[in-house]
């Protein structure tokens, strides 16, 4: 096995994972605590992608951009969740999955009108463009920088959820809300909150795969799948099993994709083994996730009464 190829991939799959990790954080509180289906999570994503795209295109700055998707995926969230989220909280989920697909067709032809349906590329960041040697490999630093920023707001979330009294209240909440509003807290402003933190952390992961990856409608959807299976596998409500099964989910993807289609040539042709090799990468994570359903419903990091 080449070495090499190995760390590159390993690497590449906590990229992946930390990105997944900034899309899964918000999106399982909004679960586990307000019990909200927001199919929409993708759409935050891509608009988070496209401000930033066009805050890096126009003004030159990277740190720009991020502050751009971080601040419109913010507000639109804060406009969403007053404007049509909250009225759906005492609804089943069924009507959840119903409005919030409708939003995802809305914002996915909003952005065909607005930016055209042909893909909208941002260049790497100049300060970001080299490469950093790591035992004698050399991997790019924009994806290193990916997986810093993915710590840091693993580490944000951790003081915030564990060590503030706002994080007191999201624990709280995420146990018994009734009781919380019964205590005099503002179960709404809480909601709005969480809501709209979420919809910031799904617009910088948006900008920060804008430089990887084409920013173009839909494709927010593809991710918004994938972070449903994150959020399955770690348990809904558990920011820290978000992380770990965000990391899981990458490596397994990663290595899935680079190994199988190798894997499958030592037992079948190589037109079989290519035609299955990918097929089957694509199926891993699914996989993974049903054996992780049939084994431990709950999830495997699920929530903790006290704890996170």
């Amino acid at each position: 096995m080449n070495t090499t190829l190995l760390l590159a991939q390993l690497l590449n799959g906590l990229q992946y994972g930390f990105l997944l990790f900034l899309m899964a954080a918000g999106l399982t509180l909004v679960f586990g605590i307000m019990s909200f289906v927001n199919l929409a999570h993708g759409s935050l994503y891509m608009m988070g992608a496209y401000a930033g795209a066009v805050a890096s295109n126009l003004a030159g700055s990277f740190a720009l951009a991020l502050f751009a998707a971080a601040t419109v995926a913010l507000l639109l969230g804060l406009a969403l969740e007053w404007a049509a989220v909250s009225r759906l909280y005492r609804r089943d989920h069924l009507d959840h999955v119903l409005a919030t697909f409708g939003l995802v067709m809305f914002f996915n032809e909003l952005v065909r009108i607005v930016w055209g349906p042909q893909p909208y590329f941002v260049q790497v960041p100049e300060l970001l463009s080299g490469t950093v040697s790591l035992l004698g490999f050399d991997y790019p630093s924009y994806r290193f920088a990916i997986i810093a920023a993915g710590l840091a707001v693993a580490v944000l979330c951790w003081a915030l959820i564990q060590k503030t009294r706002i994080g007191m209240l999201i624990r709280a909440g995420a146990q018994n809300p009734q009781m919380v509003g019964a205590l005099g807290v503002n179960i709404r402003l809480l909601n709005a909150m969480l809501f709209a933190v979420g919809a910031m952390l799904a617009g910088l992961a948006g900008a920060m795969a804008g430089p990887i990856l084409s920013v173009q409608s839909g494709m927010g959807d593809g991710v918004l799948i994938t972070t449903l299976v994150v959020i399955v596998i770690g348990g809904i409500g558990s920011v820290s099993g978000a992380l770990y099964a965000s990391l899981i989910v990458g490596l397994v993807d990663t290595l899935g994709r680079a190994y199988l289609p190798v894997l499958l040539l030592q037992v079948a042709e190589r037109t079989v083994a290519d035609a299955a090799g990918p097929a089957l990468a694509s199926m891993s994570v699914y996989l993974l996730m049903a054996v992780v359903l049939a084994v431990r419903p709950q999830g495997l990091f699920p929530a903790k009464r006290g704890a996170r």
